[in-house]
């Protein structure tokens, strides 16, 4: 008998086994019936359709603690999605699951509370975006967000066993809308308040206009606010460049009705009130806060930089502050942001890089400890500053007593008026009328000045106001006005007033005012990067036709030289030795705003491509007709 040899005997076991374990493979390695294992958690989430007084029912995410017993209640009512709001990831950990912004309140053992505002997303109802208040004549539904989030709080006491009764809100944007919408008429068991960058006129200086002059992106954003309960359309630009593509449209009306957002109902509100009517004084919350006494301590949230809503926060603490508010009740943070940054990581902005993570800091030791104060008894008095706002300059806080300051009670403010002089230079002395009278640009809306380096897209949007200001600077429709090198620090703190003598051939016009720090040249590390960087401290726009009355537009006298006295936004800022001032005058800041015919039109936004005119724009200098800056200067302690 042959033997087989003993090494092809094994392989021929193999090679059998082999054959066998392919014959036992399974047909489908997906298998239908696959469950996951449940992860244990350290918090319950309880989703409920909440009541409110008209029967319509809001959609609600109730995140509790696991063992919560006597705990806080911290609540945000929001338009972006509840549902989305509560799961920042699928962690079984509180601190996890939930935003960022929220860490030192689940730290602290904070039950927290995301409500769907009334006709968005999960809840019932029909959708008003920032719903006037009801007793307005602007509210046909019979509710708004104060008596929403009145029966809310009420709901929340009676409901959630494992609270102590007491609740704070909090809300950035349209959800710090919500906030001060529910101070209007607190509920008893609200006892604490921080809007952040919250929307509070939108026609002064908040989302929808600056001064009367339109944003149009926010037309993107009507599309995706009202035109599905869930979410909205994005709609496709006609162009990458949106310069070209809004250039190419013509009028704010005519992007619209390229977009479709010509059907959407705000879109027609807006269109029917450019102007400051009853329809915008109506709702500016900032005038509204005060028509009585604030009941509940609030702390006000506003970025240097917020690209968005640069008015709401500030305005309201001043307007409490006027009124004869407590300090103890009013309080204002700006820190160096963009729009809600505060709810991400501070460490910078664009090129500005900070030496601590600032809106963690603030979380931590400024938030915190004010919310538990009034939030969980027993905890220690928190040494809230009245006034809280960074020195962008020095990298540095500042607390103060007020903010701006006021010299009515001695303090060492004081206001300089900076001159802008012929040739293209600044000076704290009145101009003489040695020198030329005006300086001269044309103005053309076939070629506005960009607010952004083309190709203009929203890829930059959140840091626009950090821009480095040379891709403009040169243009023939941009005046510069310079100083010299600085000897010694001068710290600018308090509200830039611009008092802007100006003519326009034409019959109305914009004029946009940018106070800059010009960084010095440098050729070393770690500076090179801000070598002669032109960093905007403060920029704004005003519309021409409101320059005696923002609710009545009129036509400009052609070629008269009249004044324009506007503000621009708060600043908190040292400029260095070696730095100079700079101030940048034109009259066009496109596609941000809506270009200006400088021909009187009564309605702007409607414009026709025949409105359109170049106009010939003078600043005047003269002793008669001088232009300033009115600043805020305080004694710096910066070497």
């Amino acid at each position: 008998m042959r033997k087989i040899p003993f090494a092809l005997a094994v392989l021929a076991l193999l090679s059998i086994a082999a054959s066998a374990q392919q014959n036992n493979l399974p047909p489908d390695d997906l298998d239908p019936n696959f469950k996951a294992p449940a992860q244990p958690t350290d918090f319950e989430k309880r989703v409920v359709m909440m009541p409110m007084r008209d029967g319509v029912k809001l959609y609600t995410v109730i995140v509790i603690p696991k063992g919560a017993k006597d705990a806080p209640i911290l609540l945000d009512r929001t338009p972006y999605n509840a549902a989305k709001r509560a799961e920042r990831s699928e962690s079984p950990r509180m601190i996890e699951a939930l935003p960022l912004a929220d860490e030192v309140f689940v730290k602290a053992g904070y039950i927290i509370v995301y409500q769907d505002v009334r006709g968005k997303w999960g809840s019932e109802g029909p959708y008003i975006m920032t719903p006037p208040p009801v007793n307005s004549g602007y509210n046909p539904g019979g509710a708004d967000d104060t008596t929403d989030g009145y029966d809310c709080i009420d709901w929340l006491v009676k409901n959630v066993p494992e609270s102590n009764g007491r609740v704070g809100m909090i809300g950035s944007s349209y959800e710090g809308f919500t906030v001060v919408m529910a101070l209007l008429h607190p509920h008893p068991a609200l006892k604490v308040a921080a809007p952040e960058s919250p929307m509070v006129d939108g026609w002064m200086g908040d989302d929808w206009f600056h001064y009367g002059a339109y944003r149009i992106p926010n037309i993107d954003y009507m599309l995706g606010q009202t035109t599905k309960r869930a979410g909205g359309f994005d709609v496709p630009h006609p162009n990458y460049d949106e310069y070209t593509g809004l250039l190419n449209a013509g009028s704010a009306a005519a992007f619209a009705h390229k977009l479709g957002a010509d059907q959407l109902p705000f879109w027609k509100v807006t269109v029917e009130h450019p102007a400051y009517d009853g329809f915008w004084q109506s709702q500016a919350l900032d005038k509204l806060i005060v028509k009585q006494p604030l009941s509940v301590p609030t702390m006000w949230e506003q970025g240097l930089w917020d690209q968005e809503d640069m008015w709401g926060a500030n305005h309201s603490y001043r307007a409490l502050k006027s009124a004869g508010t407590p300090d103890a009740m009013n309080h204002i943070v700006m820190g160096p942001w963009f729009h809600s940054q505060v709810n991400r990581p501070g460490r910078n902005l664009g090129p500005l890089v900070w030496g601590t993570d600032t809106t963690a800091w603030w979380r931590e030791k400024i938030l915190l400890p004010f919310f538990n104060q009034y939030l969980k008894p027993g905890s220690p008095k928190a040494e809230t500053p009245n006034a809280l706002i960074y020195d962008t300059g020095l990298d540095r806080w500042d607390t103060y007593s007020t903010f701006p300051q006021s010299c009515e009670k001695g303090c060492p403010t004081l206001s300089k008026p900076l001159y802008l002089q012929a040739g293209g230079k600044l000076s704290l002395k009145p101009p003489t009328g040695s020198e030329e009278k005006y300086t001269e640009y044309v103005s053309d809306p076939a070629n506005p000045v960009p607010y952004l380096p083309r190709p203009v897209t929203q890829a930059n949007w959140r840091t626009w106001l950090v821009t480095d200001q040379r891709f403009v600077d040169g243009r023939p429709d941009v005046v510069t006005y310079v100083s010299d090198p600085l000897e010694k620090s001068i710290k600018l703190s308090g509200e830039p007033m611009v008092h802007l003598v100006a003519s326009t051939s034409g019959t109305d016009s914009d004029w946009v005012v940018k106070i800059i720090d010009v960084q010095p040249e440098s050729v070393v590390e770690p500076t090179q990067q801000m070598s002669g960087y032109e960093l905007p401290i403060a920029t704004d726009i005003f519309r021409g036709r409101y320059r005696t009355s923002f609710e009545h537009p009129e036509a400009l006298e052609a070629n008269a030289p009249l004044p324009f006295v506007f503000a621009l936004p708060l600043v908190n800022h040292t400029f260095l030795p070696g730095h100079r001032i700079m101030i940048q005058v034109q009259s066009t800041l496109f596609p941000l705003y809506d270009r200006n015919p400088q021909k009187f039109v009564p309605n702007i936004l409607t414009a026709q491509p025949q409105d359109y005119q170049k106009a010939t724009q003078r600043i005047w200098h003269t002793p008669d007709h001088a232009s300033y800056i009115s600043l805020s200067v305080v004694p710096s302690d910066a070497q």
